[in-house]
């Protein structure tokens, strides 16, 4: 899942970087603390490591390199380059009321508690004015497919970024399983520690354009990897 040979992996559990315990002389991992720990400090994570984290669930889901996984969640109905909301649990609010025009969602409510209860543990946003609300865990039986919400309030909003800058820039995604949910996140922050996008993702015009721009970093990012 991280994508780090044993050699870092142990270095790590000995600084107490990672959750795990040691038994009888052996590191032991636990799959959710490590999955809900990946979720916390992923929107911290420089490009290298984030790379390692992408690589590591290509790896874990047994996918292709080549593959998009946040190229194909883009739908234009739940991306908006005008989102009229004022506070941070209003916007959650919006967020998720874009998510129910793609058809896909079963349980609006719960997606909305869920994100709620995920920013009271710890705010999703990240520097440069952007954010990334998600669920702690996945939602199997709130959506039917995974989605990917993109939206450009019309002013910043509070959200409680470590760099103290308002957010502007919110990517809601909810999936049903947390392999699938890891890795989108991980490249989502992949494709959102490019400057230059996030300039362009501020001035785009369109649901349309946005989308476009999104997709073509991640193409970038795969054939780099590639």
């Amino acid at each position: 899942m991280l994508g780090a040979d044993m050699r870092r992996l142990e270095r790590m559990a000995g600084r107490g970087e990672i959750p795990c315990q040691k038994i009888g002389g052996r590191f032991r991992f636990n799959r959710a603390a490590i999955t809900q720990w990946l979720q916390q400090t992923m929107t911290t994570m420089d490009g290298g490591n984030l790379a390692q984290v992408d690589a590591g669930m290509i790896a874990h889901r047994k996918a292709r390199r080549d593959e998009a996984v946040v190229g194909p969640l883009l739908r234009s109905e739940a991306v908006t380059a005008n989102l009229e909301s004022r506070t941070k649990n209003s916007t959650l609010r919006a967020l998720v009321a874009l998510a129910e025009r793609t058809g896909l969602v079963y349980d609006a409510p719960e997606i909305v508690q869920a994100v709620l209860h995920r920013e009271q543990l710890c705010s999703t946003a990240m520097p440069g004015g952007i954010a990334i609300p998600h669920p702690q865990r996945p939602l199997p039986y709130a959506v039917a497919e995974p989605i990917l919400v993109v939206a450009r309030t019309c002013q910043g909003i509070v959200f409680g970024a470590p760099d103290g800058r308002l957010s502007q820039l919110f990517f809601l995604t909810v999936s049903q399983d947390d392999r699938y949910h890891v890795h989108v996140l991980a490249r989502l922050c992949r494709i959102l520690h490019y400057e230059p996008l996030i300039e362009q993702l501020q001035y785009a015009e369109t649901a349309e354009e946005m989308i476009e721009l999104i997709r073509q970093r991640e193409l970038k990012i795969i054939s780099q990897s590639a």
